[in-house]
């Protein structure tokens, strides 16, 4: 049994992007809330590489900036000479006994099978994927040979009549062993209409020496595609979306419409869940079965339990959701909140940091920060606990079977014990012990013969 060879992997990303008219470098544009480059490094990390080696030149700070510590050998390109010499600068990083595939940092849909496909090819030679397309534009052409094998790739600008004609591209995408890849890599001209090293001039010099070169076309051109200009990066943006929608749809979801539902990040469901139009999902997102998501609702990085129903723009951000609630229309979800069953967050609810018992509910108008709440809680409307004194943030806990009557302000640290009632339009900032009422407002006064405040430059009105 033939052991694989090591794997490294080079990823180009110097160029500019001019056509993107943006100050920011071309792969730090986003696709589904990540940028192109940050996909392409998920998509190789998948084939668990020896090396990871990201080639930069325009905006190199930046791009570096954006992963931070993560393991990548960056590899400068200061002057910017062709894809050819791009690769060759990195290949000193690259062991001789390593496979090298070779990737674009302005590719972001190119999948994990498509790669191992295009490795496994390479270890007796050179592979490279290509894909057939109705029009082809300015894209490299796949010359071929008599029997179908790869002859040479010729860059549009210096393709005849005949080669433009062909129908089949160059993805840029290629596989080789690393030190044949070195040998043709040093035998580069610059004798080309743009006057620069070709990576593609690789292909015929493998073939003038007698090297298998296998073409591996892809079923979907859109899964080769670069990314030149804003609609461009909108047609993959929704090819991405397409795919992430079957994907839920597949795994037992019900969409209403899948065109007008998102998906940026990472998101998991259980049987017949049904979302509804305008949804947006980011980060690492779970639905229970039978979670019902309402139009223009946000759920970022929350697990949903099961049966629990979203309604209407609501956001849920950073959250934990128990099984059976329900939520809004137009909540605001927090992060660090969780609610156990059967917990109602309704209309213009606002919860940071609030744990919500069993069967707990504010039905609206109300502000929960930083608060334990344990079971069969009715939090009346206008609620709101006062968790901060512009310096330091302050906890509220809150007993089982409490009442809070309406317009209630809870001045933290504060606790209501367990059995408690709080009378409506209280403002509390002591203990209330267990089974008591509090009553925390003012005494009421009528003052007869009260007459209105009037413009100093009118009479009074007559009563």
């Amino acid at each position: 049994m033939t052991v694989p060879a090591p794997l490294d992997v080079v990823v180009l990303a110097a160029g500019k992007g001019t056509r993107m008219r943006s100050a920011q470098p071309k792969v730090l544009h986003q696709i589904a809330g990540q940028s192109m480059l940050s996909h392409v490094l998920s998509t190789a990390t998948q084939l668990q590489p020896r090396g990871l080696h990201v080639v930069v030149g325009h905006g190199a700070k930046t791009v570096q900036a954006e992963f931070g510590d993560a393991p990548i050998d960056w590899v400068l390109q200061e002057q910017q000479l062709g894809t050819g010499h791009a690769v060759r600068e990195a290949l000193p990083k690259v062991a001789a006994d390593s496979i090298v595939l070779v990737l674009y940092g302005d590719v972001p849909l190119i999948s994990t099978a498509t790669l191992q496909a295009c490795v496994a090819a390479a270890n007796d030679g050179l592979a490279l994927i290509t894909a057939h397309m109705q029009d082809p534009a300015q894209l490299g052409r796949i010359v071929r040979d008599a029997q179908g094998s790869v002859e040479r790739i010729v860059e549009f600008k210096d393709a005849s009549a005949a080669e433009r004609a062909i129908g089949e591209i160059n993805s840029g995408i290629l596989a080789a062993p690393a030190e044949l890849l070195r040998d043709h890599l040093s035998r580069l001209t610059t004798d080309n209409a743009q006057g620069e090293y070709y990576l593609t001039d690789v292909i015929s010099s493998c073939v003038e020496d007698g090297i298998a070169v296998v073409g591996l076309p892809v079923d979907s051109p859109l899964e080769v595609a670069g990314v030149n200009d804003r609609v461009q990066l909108a047609e993959l943006e929704r090819e991405y979306q397409r795919q992430q929608t079957e994907n839920l749809m597949r795994a037992g979801a019900t969409l209403m419409d899948p065109s007008r539902v998102d998906v940026r990040g990472q998101i998991d469901v259980g049987e017949d869940c049904l979302i509804d139009v305008n949804v947006v999902f980011e980060g690492r997102v779970t639905l229970g079965a039978n979670v019902r998501i309402g139009p223009g609702c946000v759920v970022k990085d929350a697990t949903i339990g099961a049966g629990t129903q979203v309604h209407a723009h609501t956001l849920i951000d950073t959250a934990k959701v128990g099984d059976r609630c329900s939520l809004g229309p137009f909540a605001r979800i927090r992060p660090g909140s969780e609610f156990s069953d059967e917990v109602k967050i309704g209309n213009f609810v606002e919860t940071k940091k609030a744990h919500l018992g069993t069967g707990s509910k504010a039905s609206h108008l109300t502000y929960l920060g930083d608060a334990q709440i344990g079971e069969q809680v009715n939090i009346g409307a206008g609620t709101v606990t006062c968790n901060y004194d512009g310096v330091n943030k302050h906890k509220t806990t809150i007993g089982n079977d409490v009442f809070v009557g309406t317009n209630t302000t809870l001045v933290a640290p504060i606790e209501l014990a367990d059995d408690t009632f709080v009378a409506a339009g209280s403002t509390l900032t002591s203990k209330v012990e267990p089974g008591s009422l509090a009553v925390g407002r003012a005494r009421q006064r009528n003052i007869p013969g009260w007459k209105r405040p009037t413009k100093k430059d009118q009479p009074e009105r007559d009563k």
